[in-house]
């Protein structure tokens, strides 16, 4: 098959244009470096009139925004993908399940996620010195605070500055206030005595410059912002960089095969195959940085063999794909009688997302698990989706009441029931282990003819134990709350409700950073040990994850390594 060639031959050629991607196009490229950035869906900006789903109404839909399996938030979510791509498999093997979300489009994820946006601490990158389990990071958060600096002052997120001494302070912008049904959680948490702060999130509630708009509480951030107030890396990072004049082409449609080297076995650019007429094109470039996701960056490794690199690039090692780990997660949900008729709201203007969370609070060597987790709340009275979330017979049971009804009856119910669910989600760490993976499948390829990822993942007891964990801490929470449960309590046999790897879409550590190259991937630039050209600025570099959201320390990080490359190209050392 011909392979068609650019003559362009670009500074820096960046895979993925989500956070890490995103951040790495604005600061080469504000540094005066022609940059390329290939993505593998289409160009979306939510201020298009055909691209805008902000301020639709469920009707609107064909299917009145239910979930499908392959838009499995809703036809109203910014994020065209999901868990299944048509067309794009992936495989298992040995009983795994783990789930594996992918968001095709400019700014990637970073389009309809939560934008929990909270620093990783001190002892998060020196983990094993706490607990024994994993490994440290060969960087501390001295290293990584001057970036979360910026990165606050530059994007925005609102907070409040607590003093903890694992969730480090910042630049806040004000948060908003509780909502009713926070409130209830605040009483319900500190009874329990678990701490209850503002959220930290990265919506803009107050102005900070020109091209962005402010935060107008229409609750609905997963469908991205038509004034840019939430974190997009599209509309934050990569819009404003072209507008001060950064020289950055968009390659969009674009499905990425492999990195391309040449005899020596430095990088020379990428392969991709165009989605639209389906041929091979080739970019050149002097550096290549992946931030296709931390799975993505190391399926392009391993399928960048060459002569100098049998095993993949940058996977001398035998180490790329592995560490593979996800968030823990699981959740409870409750009906709250108290909230229940309610003819007068009180403060239900918000963000879309929680407005106060519990950072971990427990001291682990008192615990059957090593590692802590943040609980998120929700609930409210923001626009109904699809079905409601619950069915109001089910409520009408509980209190012996008439079952069954239409018209003016069914909307009498639904009235009086709404907002008066609250739901928990615990997200928390798991241990990093060398045996949870993604690699190759050997006999299965993609509708673009690209070997797809198979992978190799199994919970330890430690996340199982923690789920148990979260799921006692709800209930005794919703019991101070007043609530009565929906559904039975997740046992043993489903490991607490214990959500599946991937499900979280948090997964990180797949070309882990360290400082011995017989043992990791990058450098603590994130620069690949094996090839100095190549940078990785997704989550692949994480030594472990924390028990919080990982897109802030991405984003940080990503800062970090791109000014380290201007630097290196200034001084020809790469």
């Amino acid at each position: 098959m011909q392979i068609i060639e650019n003559s362009t031959v670009y500074d820096a050629i960046i895979v993925g244009s989500g956070a890490g991607g995103g951040m790495a196009a604005k600061v080469l490229s504000e540094s005066g470096l022609k940059v390329a950035v290939v993505e593998a869906g289409p160009f979306y900006d939510p201020a298009m009139p055909e691209h805008q789903t902000q301020l639709k109404w469920p009707y609107e839909s064909p299917r009145r925004g239910k979930s499908t399996k392959f838009r499995p938030f809703g036809d109203f979510d910014a994020a065209y993908g999901g868990w299944d791509i048509e067309g794009e498999p992936y495989t298992q093997k040995n009983g795994t399940k783990f789930e594996w979300f992918r968001s095709r489009m400019l700014g990637g994820r970073t389009n309809h996620w939560g934008r929990i946006s909270l620093r990783f601490g001190p002892k998060d990158f020196k983990h094993k010195d706490e607990d024994g389990h994993g490994d440290n990071w060969p960087i501390s958060y001295d290293d990584v605070k001057p970036y979360y600096d910026k990165v606050d002052k530059m994007i925005g997120v609102f907070g409040t500055n607590e003093g903890l001494p694992n969730d480090p302070d910042g630049f806040f912008l004000p948060p908003p206030k509780p909502r009713l049904h926070e409130l209830f959680y605040i009483k319900g948490a500190r009874k329990s005595n678990i701490p209850v702060y503002p959220s930290r999130m990265s919506m803009l509630t107050k102005k900070i410059n020109n091209d962005r708009g402010v935060c107008f509480y229409c609750g609905q951030c997963n469908r991205a912002c038509q004034v840019y107030a939430d974190f997009s890396s599209g509309t934050c990072l990569i819009f404003p960089a072209q507008k001060n004049g950064g020289q950055i082409d968009l390659f969009v449609n674009c499905m990425v095969r492999e990195v391309t080297t040449d005899d020596e076995g430095r990088a020379t650019g990428v392969s991709y195959i165009n989605k639209e007429d389906r041929k091979e094109y080739k970019l050149k470039g002097k550096v290549v940085v992946l931030g296709a996701s931390a799975c993505s960056s190391a399926r392009i490794l391993l399928n960048s063999k060459s002569k100098q690199h049998p095993n993949g690039l940058g996977n001398s090692s035998d180490i790329v794909g592995r560490y593979l780990h996800d968030s823990t997660g699981a959740d409870r949900a409750a009906f709250i009688p108290d909230l229940m008729n309610r003819k007068v709201s009180y403060n239900e203007d918000g963000v879309g997302g929680m407005h106060v969370y519990s950072p971990w609070w427990g001291d682990n060597s008192k615990l059957d698990f090593p590692r802590g987790y943040h609980i998120e709340v929700w609930g409210g009275m923001g626009m109904p989706s699809y079905g409601f979330g619950f069915n109001v017979n089910e409520f009408n049971k509980f209190f012996g009441t008439k079952v069954g009804g239409y018209g003016d009856v069914l909307r009498s119910d639904a009235k009086k029931y709404y907002g008066a669910v609250v739901g928990m989600a615990g997200r928390g760490e798991s241990i990093a282990r060398k045996e949870n993976y993604c690699e190759i499948d050997p006999t299965t390829v993609d509708e673009f003819g690209i070997p797809v990822l198979r992978f190799n993942y199994k919970w330890s007891q430690y996340e199982i134990n923690q789920a148990k964990h979260m799921q006692d801490t709800f209930e005794e929470i919703l019991v101070n709350m007043g609530g009565e449960f929906m559904g039975e309590k997740p046992g043993k046999d489903i490991n607490y409700g214990l959500h599946n790897p991937g499900n979280i879409i948090h997964e990180v550590g797949t070309t882990r950073m360290g400082d011995d190259p017989r043992t990791s991937v990058t450098n603590k630039y994130q620069q690949l040990h094996d090839v100095d050209n190549v940078f990785i600025v997704d989550a692949g570099p994480f030594v472990s994850q924390a028990d919080k959201n990982c897109t802030w320390t991405i984003l940080a990080l990503s800062m970090r390594a791109s000014e380290y490359i201007v630097e290196q190209l200034k001084q020809q050392n790469i």
